[in-house]
């Protein structure tokens, strides 16, 4: 450091002087020199030893009195200008003058026209005031770089010449006097061949020699692009925290502050490889191909150099990346404010809540519509009875197929009250996965498939909204039905399961409606299979007695429908059996559906989407009494669904129903014990009628042996009950965790 500090005392007692100096006032011996003189004296120091003297002051210990001097020469007097203009300008020269890693060649590389605003008013004042600071760094650069003055001391001259700017500025300045030169020297490379002025020119700069010696230089110009690549990334990294929003991050962040104490570092790092690589150009200019024999090893001091920046820069981009996480919490949560604001406020109509929801920005077209599949404005749903459904990518077929059906019906006749709204898609995606090709084209497929509106993309989505549907409407992954009235009021967080037992008569889908739906319900077979088989309601309206059952286990299913027929044939009764599978082992199912109708034991459903939807039903039926605060104690048909759900959970079961009255539902070992003792109660036939006879039968067995009951609530079903009272003896179930999984590949691949 005492050498460092010694050579400064020297050149500051003993200035160099200027090129301007040396113009107004030549030397005697400038004056009558000749020729084999002249050319030994023009010279200057050898790039080697410029390089050994750089090399001294990179390995230098003492960054403390670095950093000591060059705040020294900070003092920024609240100048401001806009530094992003001026450093786009730079990176379209420098990007245009490095284009490949051999930029002899660059004269035949192209580059897409950048936004041309160089011509704009407040652009050319801009540059108009700072035109003769980079005049004036450019011709220090310049003549330095040419003349072995000590880098260090030249770099803390250009911090003086620009102490009254801020440190983003001070480095963009800087840059932008490197800019003008090495633009230069470029430009006479790519139209000398062309440009009998330019060809003069770089006559005089010695350009066609290096054109022919361009294979010893290219170690060079790869070293000098990586470097320039890297003052580029570095400058920028500093004027991306220049630019953060002091409404959302403070200077006391730690990562902010982090990054504040390293910037004044990589500001001189950065302004001494400008003149590292200025000294590269020079050299280039002034010497002859003899010289250039030492290319190897000054592209190794250059490549040391990118080194040191491009680590710096690394702990700056860390401290970049923590600054905009928190920026994004902090919009996120003020977002998330503003949305539960907007929800509990009135308004006049749909339009600010749904920009919220979806896309808040008016120069986007954030919708497609489902017909057409163009993309409309959000207007379309001005003042319209929206519903909101909200779902991940995972949303199987058999959902989307009934809800397209039940859609479809409500657009045949427009002016009926309950086809007075719209439907749009709302895909939510976790922000932290990465968007692979494989989610986009699943994205894309079920988007085609859908007849209503759709978020365009997923991306519009913000994270704040996400948060939202998550926390406020309890969205996990299975689809949720959000509906708004024409004023953007949220009548129902969840009307997926209204839709799912009424279809468009639930419309408008408010739990005043739900509740006066429920009142008008019975436990009845049309309740069970409303909607799904046309087949069953003509039997119901022909007076038959209708079993419905389901299980996996085939052994009792021949038992069962064989005992059935028996006890039909003996007691005179018109019976119909349909077998109505199992909630989950859909390829179980599949099977014993198969076997079923091979065997001819009874009808059964070959349409799988159809005992989905059977079991979808039954579950809406339950979710639904239970978001409306009812409990099996109080209420019989909640009561008698829950069993339903039980059995299903543990085995076969059985309902049966005379026309619509539905006299048994009993799991499958009380069902079939029930008709295997028929001739325990075939006297009561007669006086009580078949159904009543075999109810209180069947009721004698199921009080001797309870099944046990139990639920199963996937953890995608969003808002779990937190007790739940037994449906058999109504006392409060035991609540467990399970992971199970029932191998069901052609659902497994559904989701993909």
């Amino acid at each position: 450091m005492e050498t460092t500090t010694k050579a400064m005392a020297e050149q500051t007692a003993n200035p160099t002087p200027t090129p301007t100096q040396q113009a107004v006032n030549p030397s005697p011996t400038q004056q009558v020199l000749k020729p084999e003189v002249s050319t030994k004296l023009i010279n200057p120091v050898s790039l080697q030893q410029l390089i050994k003297r750089d090399r001294g002051m990179m390995t230098l210990s003492d960054d403390n009195m670095m950093l000591k001097q060059i705040h020294e020469t900070h003092a920024p007097d609240g100048r401001e200008f806009n530094v992003r203009h001026i450093f786009r300008l730079v990176e379209d020269i420098l990007n245009r003058a490095t284009l490949t890693v051999d930029p002899l060649t660059s004269a035949a590389q192209t580059l897409e026209t950048t936004d041309d605003r160089t011509n704009q008013a407040s652009f050319i004042a801009l540059l108009e005031a700072l035109s003769f600071t980079i005049d004036r760094i450019s011709h220090e650069i310049a003549y330095r770089s040419s003349s072995g003055s000590d880098a260090h001391a030249t770099t803390l001259l250009i911090f003086n010449l620009v102490s009254s700017y801020s440190w983003d500025a001070k480095l963009v300045l800087a840059l932008s006097a490197f800019a003008v030169n090495y633009g230069e020297f470029w430009l006479l490379a790519q139209i000398y061949p062309t440009n009998q002025l330019a060809k003069s020119m770089a006559t005089l700069k010695q350009l066609p020699v290096i054109m022919e010696h361009s294979g010893p230089l290219k170690p060079r110009f790869d070293a000098l692009n990586n470097l320039i690549k890297a003052m580029m990334d570095n400058t920028r990294c500093i004027v991306e925290f220049k630019e953060l929003p002091p409404k959302y991050i403070s200077q006391d962040l730690p990562a902010l502050a982090k990054a504040m104490t390293l910037i004044p570092t990589a500001v001189y790092w950065t302004i001494r490889s400008v003149l590292a690589c200025a000294t590269q150009i020079s050299t280039l200019t002034s010497m002859g191909h003899e010289h250039w024999i030492s290319a190897t090893s000054e592209a190794w001091e250059l490549s040391t150099l990118a080194h040191k920046i491009n680590s710096i820069q690394d702990l700056l981009k860390k401290q970049l990346a923590l600054c905009y996480q928190y920026i994004e919490e902090r919009i996120e949560a003020e977002t998330y404010q503003k949305i539960q604001s907007l929800i509990e406020s009135i308004h006049i109509d749909n339009m600010m809540i749904l920009r919220t929801l979806i896309c808040p920005k008016d120069d986007v077209l954030p919708l497609l519509e489902g017909s057409t599949k163009t993309r409309v404005n959000i207007d379309v749903l001005r003042r319209k009875n929206v519903l909101l459904l909200i779902s991940g990518l995972p949303i199987s077929q058999d959902e989307l197929s009934i809800l397209e059906q039940i859609y479809d019906e409500s657009r045949v006749n427009r002016t009926r009250t309950e086809s007075q709204y719209e439907v749009v898609w709302v895909p939510v995606v976790d922000r932290s996965v990465v968007w692979t090709d494989a989610m986009q084209n699943r994205f894309e497929s079920l988007q085609a498939t859908m007849p209503w509106y759709s978020v365009y993309t997923p991306k519009l989505i913000n994270k704040a909204v996400i948060r939202f549907i998550k926390e406020f409407w309890h969205f996990r992954n299975k689809p949720i039905l959000v509906v708004l009235d024409p004023q953007g009021k949220v009548v129902s967080n969840n009307a997926i399961h209204m839709m799912w037992i009424w279809g468009s008569p639930a419309f408008p889908f408010t739990s005043s409606r739900e509740e006066a739906l429920w009142k008008a319900e019975t436990w009845r077979l049309e309740l069970l299979v409303d909607g799904l088989d046309p087949t069953i309601l003509n039997w119901v309206k022909e007076g038959k007695f209708i079993y419905l059952y389901g299980g996996t286990d085939m052994e009792w299913i021949r038992k069962f429908t064989t005992t059935a027929k028996t006890v039909a044939s003996a007691a005179r009764i018109p019976l119909e059996m349909v077998y109505v599978g199992k909630s989950n082992k859909r390829e179980q199912v599949r099977k014993c559906a198969n076997a079923i109708t091979v065997e001819k034991l009874s009808y059964c459903w070959q349409d799988l989407a159809m005992v989905w939807f059977f079991w979808t039903r039954l579950e809406s039926m339950m979710f639904s009494k239970i978001q409306l605060g009812i409990t099996v104690d109080v209420d019989p048909l909640l009561r008698e669904i829950e069993k339903l759900l039980s059995y299903d959970k543990e085995g076969g079961w059985a309902i049966l129903s005379n026309r619509s009255f539905l006299f048994v539902n009993g799991h499958s070992s009380t069902v079939l014990s029930t008709f295997t003792q028929y001739n325990a109660w075939k006297d009561d036939v007669p006086p009580k009628g078949f159904d009543i006879a075999c109810m209180d039968f069947h009721s004698k067995l199921h009080s001797n042996s309870l099944p046990c009951c139990r639920f199963e609530f996937p953890s995608e079903v969003g808002r779990i009950p937190e007790n739940m009272k037994c449906p058999e003896c109504l006392q409060i179930m035991e609540k467990y965790i399970t992971f199970g999984c029932c191998h069901d590949e052609s659902a497994i691949k559904a989701l993909f």
